[in-house]
């Protein structure tokens, strides 16, 4: 069972780290440097980068859920009579479906939100923000509420 939380851990930690990592880069590092670019060949770059990003944003989405929910449910039996916890898990998980919606809003290619990707900057500030929310519950959910002892099942 350690093999299996440790392998879950690192997907999880992995995957946000990869996301949030690849969000900061492009609103303070490529952004900038691709408006001295001719028009062009700014919108030919940010069609690739779009293309090749948008997989990224999948498989990570994919993987913060899967191995999301399967550290939920191992941790919940620790944490049972214990409200606070389950707000903030509560909350984390309904912040991080809304940066799940932008980030794949931001990737995609749907006309229905080009106004957000025109925006581009402003929501990408909003999604290191939230996704910054969200780690630090997560931080305070793993070593700022201990875990009770589980109940235990007597036998007769």
């Amino acid at each position: 069972m350690l093999l299996l939380d440790l392998l879950l851990r690192i997907t999880h930690i992995g995957a946000a780290v990869v996301l949030i990592g690849g969000a900061v880069f492009t609103r303070f590092v490529l952004m900038p440097a691709a408006t001295e670019l001719p028009e062009a060949e700014h919108l030919a770059l940010r069609e690739r980068l779009r293309a090749r990003w948008s997989k990224v944003v999948a498989g990570g989405i994919l993987c913060l859920l899967l191995s999301g929910l399967a550290n939920y449910i191992h941790a919940r039996p620790e944490h049972v009579g214990q409200p606070v916890y389950h707000a903030v898990m509560g909350t984390k998980m309904l912040l991080a479906l809304a940066a799940f919606f932008l980030a794949s809003v931001l990737s995609g290619r749907s006309a229905k939100f080009a106004p957000l990707r025109a925006n581009s900057r402003k929501w990408l500030l909003v999604l290191i923000a939230l996704t910054g929310t969200i780690a630090a519950m997560g931080s305070f959910l793993k070593v700022g509420i201990k875990p009770v002892a589980a109940p235990t099942q007597v036998v007769n």
